[in-house]
């Protein structure tokens, strides 16, 4: 699918733009617009900090004024920790991600205005805007880094486009144990201590095997682990018989 535009309105420093740029790639996302860097353009310590994502600096779209960043955008978000005064809709950047990707699907154009690092967006950027993304910071220190907004928002494009495994289990190269390894465990364990005298008294002794069974299953073992556990048990009873 399409992806929405990231616009970086008056950035100040190359290192952001290089840091955003990068952010950008991590999530899968190459299409940035520059509005009036401050310190020109191309600049020397945005390529550096870019890191591997310097092509997305060299097709970055550059613009005087934000009007002509956003001219073929039907839909603009406008990231700022505050609406300053304007009566707009604000949005978590995860909610601010839904709609884009609802509109991008619908045949629109979606951008996302990120300020200047001193002061961020000023009003006259917001009320281009139709919607404001606002994240839940601390309020009492709210300013966020420009390379780190762009970082969320990206990272939050990325969970709306991409099936993301919420969990899931490295496995290393191993395979599951299967049932019949786990039983053949349990009795491994079940004679040796049988032998040992563990399960005493008598009358507790199916009890205790039976909690014992259920232990094994209970346990995410693998084949590595259950032949592990196989070879602790033998270690033992040879260092035992040594003993004697």
């Amino acid at each position: 699918m399409s992806q929405p535009a990231f616009v970086l309105v008056r950035p100040q420093m190359g290192e952001n733009i290089g840091g955003a740029a990068r952010a950008m790639w991590n999530f899968g996302l190459d299409r940035m617009r520059l509005v009036s860097p401050r310190d020109g353009w191309p600049n020397p310590k945005a390529v550096a900090m870019a890191s591997g994502a310097g092509r997305l600096l060299d097709e970055a779209k550059l613009c005087e004024t934000t009007a002509e960043a956003l001219e073929d955008c039907s839909y603009v978000f406008a990231t700022t920790a505050r609406a300053r005064g304007l009566t707009k809709p604000v949005v978590t950047p995860e909610r601010a991600m839904e709609i884009a990707r609802e509109k991008i699907l619908a045949g629109e154009k979606v951008a996302v205005l990120f300020g200047p690092e001193r002061a961020g967006l000023e009003n006259d950027d917001i009320a281009k805007a139709n919607a404001i993304i606002n994240v839940p910071v601390n309020p009492e220190f709210a300013s966020l880094n420009l390379a780190q907004c762009v970082l969320l928002t990206a990272y939050e494009w990325r969970r709306q486009a991409v099936d993301v495994e919420a969990e899931r289990m490295e496995m290393a190269g191993a395979d599951w144990a299967s049932q019949i390894e786990i039983e053949k465990l349990a009795d491994h364990y079940e004679g040796r201590l049988e032998e040992a005298g563990f399960f005493f008294p008598e009358t507790k002794a199916e009890g205790m095997k039976l909690v014992l069974r259920n232990f094994w299953s209970r346990m995410p073992l693998t084949r590595p682990d259950v032949q592990m556990m196989h070879g602790i048990l033998r270690q033992m009873v040879r260092w035992k018989e040594r003993g004697d």
